[in-house]
């Protein structure tokens, strides 16, 4: 369906509408402007507008002769991708969300007595004292810090800090679904960079650089969805690639830190921009929307002085919760219970899997990554026989098609049934059905 309206308001706004709606697809071409401007009666100058919304708002991408298209993510808001609605009875393991069971309940203030006014640190001292500690355990400088709202707005802040519309960005393929999106939202060009068990493949990362990358985004440990954690060995790489480029803008995203398995090995830091993030929503409560950034003063500078201007602060409410959290010798025990049960989960589901001839990784985190040939045959396959998983799609720039289970709820008298499902619907055919009644 053709665009329409008068004005490049109307023009892109029913872009977004027909995307939203389904009659237009991520890749879809968009009509040439000028056979679009004749067809709706308009100037040139206005359908060009229009799209010049559109590539602002994350939705379309110019590609020379190939013309103007939608995003293979377009950030179109009311669009979700999530996989099928879960009939009753379904086990779900799709969420990405971390055991309840396992999360320590949070040490608010008491509010009889919290008083807190306009004139403060944004950073709680006690979470400044309890970060600091934490970062020097780990190796990483923390002279500069600042707190964000979790770690996906802490690393939106840091890429609007240092990066302009159409900059690219080496992400990791497979790589975190909500990033990805933020990506396309703010108009950058996501550069997949391959990763293995052991984290981003250092030559992938080199020839991103050398081809005018202006940033590199990672996940230390924990990656979502495949479970890559950073090892000893390639954070020596990496820093060793980095180096060579000292002017590339490095972020270090280590939201499942604690109860992510591996020890950090840090890679951020020696760059001229950078930035370290530890959140806290995995380990101590969703809800917990705080993390900690350490960085160079000109990041993180420009990070608190466009906050100011927003938010203002995180609340110290929740800062007050996580300082809690981060020095509490009870709740160090409950989160290494929880990395511990975390690590044997993964290692049953991967181990039952080997057993059965399929190959899925998870070295680190929440998450099993099972590469598949079809991932909506395999998706719908496995909803049938009762279990439902995430589609790959959503996390996959060029990666082929796989599944993310989530195993943080994962019961071990449900493994083998898991394993067998899975086994069956990857050894079946393409095109037949085995009975599973």
């Amino acid at each position: 369906m053709a665009p329409t309206g008068r004005t490049a308001a109307e023009i892109a706004a029913s872009v977004e509408r027909d995307l939203n709606q389904g009659t237009i697809a991520p890749g879809d071409a968009l009509p040439p402007v000028r056979a679009l401007a004749a067809g709706l009666g308009v100037n040139p100058n206005t359908v060009a507008a229009a799209y010049r919304l559109l590539r602002e708002r994350g939705i379309v991408e110019t590609q020379g002769r190939a013309g103007t298209r939608v995003r293979p993510r377009p950030a179109a808001t009311e669009r979700s991708a999530r996989g099928p609605a879960a009939p009753p009875g379904t086990r779900v393991l799709a969420a990405g969300e971390p055991d309840p069971e396992l999360l320590p309940a949070p040490m608010f203030p008491d509010p009889r007595t919290w008083r807190t006014l306009y004139d403060h640190p944004s950073l709680y001292p006690p979470l400044a004292d309890a970060a600091r500690e934490v970062f020097a355990r780990d190796g990483v400088p923390a002279d500069h810090m600042v707190a964000a709202s979790g770690a996906l707005d802490a690393i939106e802040r840091g890429l609007m800090a240092h990066l302009r519309p159409g900059d690219t960005v080496l992400v990791e393929d497979p790589g975190w679904a909500n990033f990805l999106d933020l990506l396309a939202a703010l108009n950058l060009t996501a550069r997949p960079v391959r990763v293995d068990d052991e984290g981003p493949d250092p030559d992938h990362v080199a020839a991103g650089l050398r081809a005018g990358a202006h940033a590199f985004v990672f996940t230390a440990r924990a990656q979502n969805p495949q479970g890559a954690a950073v090892s000893p060995a390639r954070a020596a790489e990496l820093r060793t690639v980095l180096a060579a480029r000292p002017n590339v803008f490095v972020i270090e995203d280590d939201h499942g830190n604690a109860i992510a398995g591996p020890d950090l090995a840090p890679v951020a830091g020696g760059t001229a921009h950078w930035m370290h993030v530890r959140s806290s929503a995995k380990a101590y409560g969703p809800d917990l929307r705080c993390a900690v950034v350490s960085g160079d003063a000109t990041t993180i500078g420009r990070i608190a002085g466009r906050q100011r201007l927003g938010p203002g602060w995180v609340s110290h409410a929740l800062q007050h919760a996580v300082a809690a959290a981060w020095t509490s010798d009870q709740v160090a025990a409950e989160v290494e219970r929880a990395r511990l049960a975390y690590a044997e989960r993964r290692a049953w589901l991967v181990d039952a899997l080997a057993r059965r001839g399929v190959t899925a990784y998870g070295r680190s985190g929440i998450n099993v990554w099972v590469p598949v040939r079809d991932e909506v045959v395999t998706v719908a396959e496995l909803l049938a026989r009762g279990w439902l998983v995430a589609p790959g799609k959503r996390f996959r720039i060029e990666t082929g098609p796989a599944v993310r289970i989530t195993v943080a709820r994962l019961r071990r008298d449900e493994v083998d049934a898991l394993a067998d499902a899975l086994a069956d619907v990857l050894d079946t055919p393409p095109g037949r059905h085995r009975n599973t009644v």
